[in-house]
Parts: structure tokens; sequence; C-alpha cells
């Protein structure tokens, strides 16, 4: 009975001793099992980080970056030779320098031909007014100034001389043109100096035109104007000359009405006393004067060249 109840004690034992060798063994398992999956995820987790920073590295190595291809982490290029930097800057066989000189000489030679042009243009029409033998336009006259001094064809000489012809009753054109008269000559002085152009209108009404009227008329428009006048044979016989149209009645009776009428334009004559240009009402202020200054400069060259 004692042997029974010891044998059976041992079978109880050994199958408790089993059990606990199997539960401890299953729980060892499963500890393993959880440290080898944590570890195998961690091994997981740093292999993709290590492969990441491997494939930017040889990205960021075989793929430089725009900045860096742009220049400013690059040294520039420097030119060997100063010839071959000036080559930088050519243009073909040239170099800008060479084409700069070629279109500031080809527009100078433009210019120059253009002036050299309109010169001798202006010298063959002063050439052709003068005409074969007696002068197409101008001739001998005597006047008298508005001073009271004999004045004749004689003293245009010397200076060129810008003639009018008007009369002091005239009611609108004459002094329009007059004013006209007075900007050309502020014009010429500004260009040439004083003293180079000398105004003088002519009056076509002789009998009411005295040299005490035509001073006071005159000096409202400009003091470098002379005006002249003198008998009805004298201003009849310069305005012939002149080829001026004049209808001025010869016996007037005093406080007589009657009309005036004449030809308006400037008659330009060079220093020798010679007829140049005639200027037209249609010529503006500047346009007349620059008629005038170009006939001086002409004149100016032709001393200068002899």
């Amino acid at each position: 009975m004692a042997t029974q109840l010891s044998s059976s004690m041992r079978t109880m034992s050994s199958q408790i001793c089993r059990q606990c060798a199997t539960a401890t063994a299953a729980t060892a398992r499963r500890t393993f099992t959880s440290t080898t999956a944590a570890q195998s995820s961690k091994n997981a987790l740093r292999m993709r980080s290590n492969n990441g920073s491997s494939i930017l590295s040889r990205t960021s190595t075989q793929q430089p970056s725009q900045s860096a291809t742009r220049g400013p982490l690059q040294p520039r290029r420097t030119y060997k030779t100063v010839e071959e930097a000036k080559s930088k800057y050519r243009l073909g066989p040239f170099s800008w320098q060479a084409g700069l000189l070629f279109l500031i000489a080809g527009g100078g030679l433009t210019l120059y031909f253009r002036y050299e042009k309109a010169r001798m243009s202006r010298a063959r029409i002063a050439e052709a007014n003068k005409g074969i033998g007696k002068p197409l336009v101008g001739g001998s006259f005597h006047l008298t100034d508005h001073n009271g001094a004999d004045f004749s064809e004689a003293n245009l000489k010397g200076k060129y001389t810008l003639v009018y012809f008007g009369f002091t009753h005239c009611p609108d054109i004459c002094p329009e043109e007059l004013d006209k008269m007075a900007g050309m000559i502020d014009l010429v002085r500004e260009k040439h100096g004083a003293g180079v152009l000398k105004p003088i209108f002519i009056s076509c009404d002789p009998a009411r035109d005295t040299p005490e009227v035509m001073k006071s008329y005159l000096k409202e428009f400009h003091e470098e104007i002379l005006g002249m006048t003198g008998t009805w044979d004298e201003v009849k016989e310069v305005c012939k000359a002149y080829r001026v149209y004049f209808s001025t009645p010869k016996d007037v009776k005093p406080g007589q009405d009657y009309l005036v009428d004449h030809s308006i334009y400037f008659y330009l004559m060079d220093p020798e006393g010679d007829f140049v240009e005639a200027i037209g009402r249609n010529f503006t202020t500047e346009a007349a004067a620059k008629v005038i200054n170009d006939h001086v400069a002409d004149w100016r060259g032709k001393i200068d060249r002899s």
C-alpha cells in the first residue's frame, strides 16, 4: 500500500515537472520570438535609413545641384592674353570701335556734301540773279534817309542789305512784315554779330512819308531799320530798279485819299551791292533769317579762302 502510494506520488511529481518544463519552454520561445521580432524591426528601419542616405549621397555625387552649375561656386574664366579678351567684343573682322568710327565718318561726310550742295546752289542762284550786263534786280538810285542824309546804291556796299518797300499808312501787311524784319535782324546778329546786316525800309508813298514820319514810325519796330524816302520821281526810279510795283499817283493834293499798292518781298543784297535772293511773305522769321545767315557764312568763307 505504501509502495503504491509512493509510486503514485512520483508519477504525479513527474507529470507536474514535465508540465512546468513545457510551460517554461513555451514562455522562453515567446520571449525569444518577441525579442527577435523587435530586433528585426530595428534592423529593417536602420537598413532603410542607411539605404536612403546612400541614395541621396549617390544622387548628390552623380547629379550636381543647379546652383553649383550656374557659376558662383565655379571660378570665372580668365583670358590668357589681351588679344583674346578683345576678341570677345569683336564683330567679325571689325571691332565695335571701328564700326562707330565708320558711322561717325559717314555721317560727317553726308552732312558736308549736303552743305556743299546747298552752298553751290545758292551761289548759282546768286550768279543767275546778277544776269549778263545790267543786273536783273537793283541799280543806281538816290534817296534821303530818315535822318535827312543822302543815300544811294553806294551805301549798300560793305555789308549785306535787306531792302523792303512799303508805306507808313499800310494797315496790316507792312506792320507784319516789319515785325518779321525785326526778328530777322536779331537772329542774324545772334549768329554773326552786329554790323553784318543793314536793314532799310523804302517808302512807296513819298507824299505822306516824310523823313520825320518815317523815323517816328520805324522806331516802334527796330532801332536798326533805316527809313528811305524822296521825291515821287526818285521813289519811282528805285521801285523800277528793284522790279517793285508802284501805283502811287504823282500829283496828290493834301488830304486826298488814294490807294498804294506794292510788291511784298525782302530783297537781299550782298556786300558788293548785287542782288542775291528775294524772300517772300511765305517765309517764317526763322526761315528767312536762315537764308541770310547761310549767305553770310558763304561770303565769309569765300573771303577766308581768298
